[in-house]
């Protein structure tokens, strides 16, 4: 912003002295006018850029639930009620900047139409100010109406002309660049957060790849775990059958080395436990969300 009202002071003062303080009062006031215009047309691109960013962080926070309900949504056959929340969503994003964009289209030829060739014809008056204007006859008589003299006074008048209607242009469409801005400000505070994060080690997921015993916890290697590859038997039956099958935890821990139990239909069992036994592992076993391990898993099917 500093360069811009230097060049203006500059320009304006050396301009003044060649054809007078109406020149570059007449293409400040011409910018100035323009200005007003498109602030009064404009479009509140800062309030779209802001509503963008949230549907964007809506659309991202849709993939985290997903991610972070991924069982029960499983458990519940949730997934075309999840996929259609999430197309939505995504479609509303895409309108939305389709949106944006046209108004930046139009707001474009406007600024254009308005700024540049109206500052053009404006600039062009400025310029015959020195043969056409209220003082054309001192100026004339200061030269003795030579045609080269006058040719280098305009290609000089041009010039400073040119220069300074570039360092307004820059001051009077900088709004924009400050909206944008202004919309962008949310989105560059997460990224710092999730940099310092990362910087932090808080997004790192540990795994197992070798089996040892520290601290009198079992580990087994978990890495065909990880890729989601069954180790153990799933068997189709009528009765609810585990023969030797480990309860792990996502990261290796054994929760239980050899689980074994069979019930049949009718039957009622409880299943009880502190925290982190193992018992909703149970349940994403025989719901298949994760993978068997070992053993034999009798089953009936998944509808």
């Amino acid at each position: 912003m500093t360069k811009p009202v230097l060049d203006i002071i500059l320009f304006s003062t050396k301009l003044a002295e060649l054809v007078g303080w109406e020149g570059p009062g007449l293409v400040v006031a011409w910018y100035f006018f323009s200005g007003i215009i498109i602030r009064l047309i404009s479009p509140a691109f800062g309030r779209l850029t802001a509503l963008e960013q949230k549907i964007e962080g809506e659309y991202r926070s849709k993939h985290t639930d997903l991610l972070n309900h991924s069982e029960e949504i499983a458990f519940y056959n949730g997934s075309d009620w999840e996929k259609k929340r999430i197309n939505d969503k995504f479609y509303e994003l895409v309108n939305h900047i389709k949106f944006v964009l046209h108004k930046r289209f139009l707001m474009g030829i406007f600024d254009s139409m308005l700024v540049k060739y109206g500052a053009v014809m404006v600039g062009y008056t400025v310029v015959g100010l020195p043969v056409f204007g209220p003082g054309r006859e001192k100026y004339l008589k200061s030269i003795n109406n030579d045609p080269t003299k006058i040719t280098k006074d305009y290609v000089r008048n041009s010039s400073l002309l040119i220069n300074l209607a570039k360092a307004i242009g820059r001051i009077v469409v900088s709004y924009k660049d400050l909206q944008n801005l202004a919309g962008y400000t949310t989105l560059i505070s997460e990224m710092d957060e999730v940099l310092t994060d990362l910087k932090n080690g808080r997004f790192k997921r540990t795994q197992v790849t070798e089996s040892s015993e520290a601290d009198g916890n079992k580990k087994v290697e978990i890495m065909a775990y990880n890729k989601m590859e069954s180790k153990g038997k799933i068997i189709t039956s009528d009765d609810l059958q585990f023969i030797d099958v480990p309860i792990l935890s996502p990261n290796g821990d054994i929760l239980v080395e050899k689980m074994n139990f069979h019930i049949k239909p009718g039957m009622h069992l409880m299943i009880t436990g502190p925290n982190g036994c193992g018992k909703s592992s149970l349940f994403r076993i025989m719901g298949q969300l994760w993978p068997v391990n070992g053993g034999q898993l009798h089953k009936p099917p998944i509808d």
